[in-house]
């Protein structure tokens, strides 16, 4: 009975764990994860990992590719990617396109665990599935000339210090690296062209058809 009754204790316990860490995420992460998690594997797939520039891409149609799948979480961090990384591990996919950072920073979590997380993502997905192709894309430059996202839209020295050394980091880890930063930004500033934002963050439809002009080749 004292056995049954530690066990019930101990299965309770975890389970208020578990819950915990998920509401840690919020509502939206939850309800995505949830349903990503209902989603059937498919073989060969191509995951898009990040958060709400990733998840408001129509990268199925965009990319004419049955096997792209979206993986973005808006309002995802670096830490939430982590904790939901199973998930995307589990199909075993071909390729990985990560796209991921910019919250942290404006939670003003420091540059260097924001570079360090990403880097602790491609590699447990190089560990669980030895097969999939990871590529890291650098996080794109913002502009505060819309006066949005203030948290965000001042972090550009940041951004690309991160961007920087994940640069350097993947050519000495093997691993693909996608510089969006230098072709969304304008030419004459750091600031994120306003053909590709109305916001200074989030992608107008222009944006994504550059980013697909960007990395078509790498899905073939």
């Amino acid at each position: 009975m004292k056995t049954s009754f530690l066990f019930v204790l101990a299965f309770v316990f975890c389970s208020l764990i578990s819950i915990g860490q998920d509401n840690k995420f919020g509502t939206y992460y939850n309800q995505r994860l949830t349903l990503f998690e209902k989603l059937p594997d498919t073989k060969g797939e191509i995951i898009f990992l990040g958060n709400s520039i990733t998840d408001g891409g129509e990268w199925c149609e965009l990319l004419g590719n049955p096997r792209v799948k979206n993986r973005g979480i808006s309002g995802d961090t670096t830490e939430g990617v982590l904790f939901r990384l199973s998930e995307v591990t589990r199909s075993k996919p071909a390729k990985v396109f990560l796209l991921i950072g910019i919250n942290d920073l404006s939670r003003g979590v420091s540059k260097d665990t924001v570079f360090s997380n990403i880097c602790k993502i491609a590699n447990r997905v190089r560990k669980d599935s030895p097969k999939t192709k990871v590529y890291i894309q650098s996080i794109l430059p913002v502009s505060d000339m819309f006066g949005l996202f203030k948290g965000h839209t001042n972090k550009t020295a940041e951004v690309i210090w991160v961007n920087v050394q994940l640069k350097d980091w993947c050519i000495k880890e093997n691993v693909g690296f996608v510089d969006l930063y230098r072709r969304f930004k304008l030419t004459d500033s750091e600031k994120m062209n306003p053909k590709y934002s109305n916001d200074g963050l989030h992608l107008l439809g222009d944006g994504y058809l550059l980013w697909v002009e960007i990395i078509k080749s790498l899905l073939s």
